[in-house]
């Protein structure tokens, strides 16, 4: 089942490195298609300083944007190091509406298997004309895909083989071992993402010169993502979780990961936490990409 799609989305693929297509070992930014011919981008194992640091809080408030973005700098200190002990694949872009009609089509709301069980509960109060409609006027198939649950990235990240990134993963495949406070750099830069004076989402890649360290795209701007985190109450208390931290077990808001279209440079910053909406909210605002653990694709 899992080759049947092979292809589908090629086109976003990037060309392979030589040492994907060899025996040498990935090197940070080297480039693979999926099983679904999904471009990823490796994320070799590393060290950061997660979070926003005295001075990079001090850069925010010099920067344009609405009085509650400056608000949420305290949800994001004391800066800290995290360590993540295993190296993996993150989507080059966001999972596109095109890549996502594959996983609809292969029926994967009817298989419980890629659900989880609170994923099964809300799914089980929808109808299949309500999903649907939402979010009619998007219909870019190279777009990202938005106006779905959190509980739906979940399912469509375990049917691709992977999960989704937790705050961790993707704030390392934005920022690097350098800690950087955007994507490109410790600047804003208006013309490297899909955010400010925006009216739209635009095809995933369209501002190639804000890539991360890895080569991952539009992680600022264009659609804010959902990433695997329960938001915790307590900030201070996710300090001890130095290796592969994973947030709080439950919670009833998830956190989301990078500016969107029309937004501003402060959430724009790769150590903002959008945290306002439970895993079943949706709008137009709203994506994901996955990530792919050493080996977790081949089991």
């Amino acid at each position: 089942m899992r080759k049947v799609f092979l292809g589908l989305v090629m086109s976003l693929c990037l060309s392979l490195p030589a040492a994907a297509q060899t025996d040498q070992a990935p090197q940070a930014g080297d480039t693979r298609a999926d099983d679904f011919g999904i471009a990823q981008q490796y994320v070799p194992a590393g060290c950061f300083v997660m979070g926003t640091s005295p001075e990079q809080a001090a850069y925010a408030r010099t920067l344009t944007a609405p009085a509650w973005t400056l608000s949420r700098l305290p949800s994001e200190q004391p800066e800290h190091e995290v360590c993540l002990t295993q190296a993996y694949w993150i989507d080059t872009y966001e999972v596109t509406r095109a890549a996502f009609q594959a996983f609809v089509e292969a029926g994967g709301y009817e298989d419980e298997a890629y659900w989880s069980e609170a994923g099964l509960t809300w799914l089980a109060r929808q109808s299949v004309e309500a999903l649907a409609e939402r979010c009619p006027d998007e219909t870019d198939p190279d777009a990202p895909q938005v106006c779905i649950t959190w509980y739906e990235a979940e399912a469509y990240a375990a049917w691709r083989g992977g999960h989704l990134p937790t705050e961790a993963e993707w704030e390392f495949a934005a920022r690097g071992e350098a800690s950087s406070i955007y994507p490109w750099g410790d600047t804003w830069d208006t013309t490297l993402a899909n955010v400010e004076n925006s009216e739209g989402l635009l095809p995933v890649g369209s501002f190639p010169g804000g890539v991360s360290w890895v080569g991952a795209h539009d992680m600022a701007g264009n659609a804010m993502e959902w990433v695997a985190d329960w938001l915790s109450p307590n900030y201070r208390a996710l300090l001890d979780q130095r290796d592969d931290p994973t947030g709080q077990p439950t919670g009833t808001i998830k956190i989301e990961k990078g500016g969107w279209w029309g937004s501003n440079a402060v959430v724009s910053r790769s150590a903002y936490r959008h945290f306002e909406d439970p895993p079943t909210y949706v709008d137009h605002h709203i994506g994901f990409r996955i990530v792919t653990s050493i080996g977790e694709d081949e089991g």
